[in-house]
């Protein structure tokens, strides 16, 4: 990229009230959905193995609208999302470029990949449902079951909008079609203890303090909890509850998945796709079990202590692609039974 390229990215940067990190010739500057923290470790091995610096900007929305605007001069090299949707997303939105890598395809398998090579998963984690040790007995449960009345004003979860959620319900639809959908979304909404809010790691708080016995969250975020060091409290918030993992025993517990994809216009692809391979292989594979406690995607590379503790997950193994389809409609259905209202007062 050009200094005039580069300056007038910045400046439109500036201009948005948006910090961008430094660009340097030789460095990785990657887009990212993913926390900075949660990635860290494994960019900083990068560069030990390789001396190729990384650039991370962090985005919460928009990362595609802004690679877009930024055009051909974009300095995004790497995209890396947090679920599926964001994923499809990107390729839906043109920002992505299709990788012929075999180091990268060896590494991945095809189911958590796609199929043009325009974007690959690296870790996946379960949408479960954390229940209270103290007054939940059961240590099986489904899905389908969140809408039994049984739950009535014992359950809470964080916004129906959110990408987490949008992929579980877009499951939901896939699996049972969408008007079951929206009778199980009714029957969830009735059973909230309140309106949908905080994120995953509130709603352990929320059983911790007894608002409420079950919750919808991510396996990972057990595990950062009952290792943090800086919010000790947050261990008692785990330690509070136990993971379920919905729908064992018939199709399996939803899975989500962490990617990347290598960006329409990467000016440095030749280190790009170093950062891909290298992200895909086993040693990063490993780091993403340690530190972040997600599930590798790499055959035969194992979670970590912490995760195995859980219990063994037996992920649904409907193709994400074919969950991703149905995000929209289950955008609308939340909307249409109002599930972001709460329960009926």
């Amino acid at each position: 990229m050009s200094n005039v390229a580069k300056n007038s990215v910045l400046a439109a940067a500036l201009l948005a009230g948006t910090a961008f990190p430094a660009f340097a010739d030789g460095e990785v500057n990657i887009y990212s959905y993913r926390q900075p923290d949660l990635i860290k470790p494994v960019l900083d091995a990068f560069t030990k193995e390789t001396g190729i610096k990384t650039n991370v900007l962090f985005l919460d929305k928009g990362l595609v609208e802004r690679i877009k605007a930024e055009g051909e001069n974009s300095p995004a090299d790497v995209i890396m999302t947090v679920d599926i949707a964001r994923l499809t997303e990107a390729k839906e939105g043109g920002v992505v470029q299709p990788l012929k890598d075999a180091k990268i395809e060896g590494n991945i398998p095809a189911n958590v990949r796609d199929a043009d090579g325009e974007w690959f998963g690296l870790t996946t984690r379960g949408r479960v449902v954390y229940a209270s040790k103290e007054r939940v007995a059961q240590n099986e449960i489904t899905y389908e079951e969140l809408a039994d009345p049984k739950w009535k004003g014992k359950i809470c979860m964080r916004d129906g909008q959110h990408s987490y959620n949008i992929g579980l319900i877009a499951s939901m639809i896939a699996h049972n079609g969408a008007e079951a959908t929206e009778k199980w979304l009714t029957g969830l909404k009735n059973n909230l203890v309140r309106k949908p809010d905080g994120n995953d790691r509130s709603q352990a708080k929320a059983i911790w303090a007894g608002e409420c016995d079950l919750a919808l969250g991510n396996t990972y975020y057990v595990g950062l909890m009952l290792t943090d060091t800086k919010e000790p409290e947050q261990k008692e918030w785990a330690g509070a509850i136990k993971v379920l993992f919905p729908n064992a025993k018939d199709r399996g517990t939803h899975v989500n998945v962490s990617g990347m994809a290598l960006a329409k216009y990467a000016p440095d692809k030749d280190n790009a796709v170093k950062l891909m391979e290298f992200l895909s292989s086993k040693e990063a594979q490993q780091i993403y079990a340690e530190q972040v406690f997600e599930y590798p995607v790499l055959p035969g590379a194992e979670p970590s202590a912490v995760v195995k503790s859980f219990g063994e997950i037996h992920p649904d193994k409907l193709p994400l692609t074919d969950v991703a389809k149905y995000r929209k409609q289950a955008s609308e259905l939340v909307d249409k039974v109002g599930l972001n209202d709460g329960p009926a007062k």
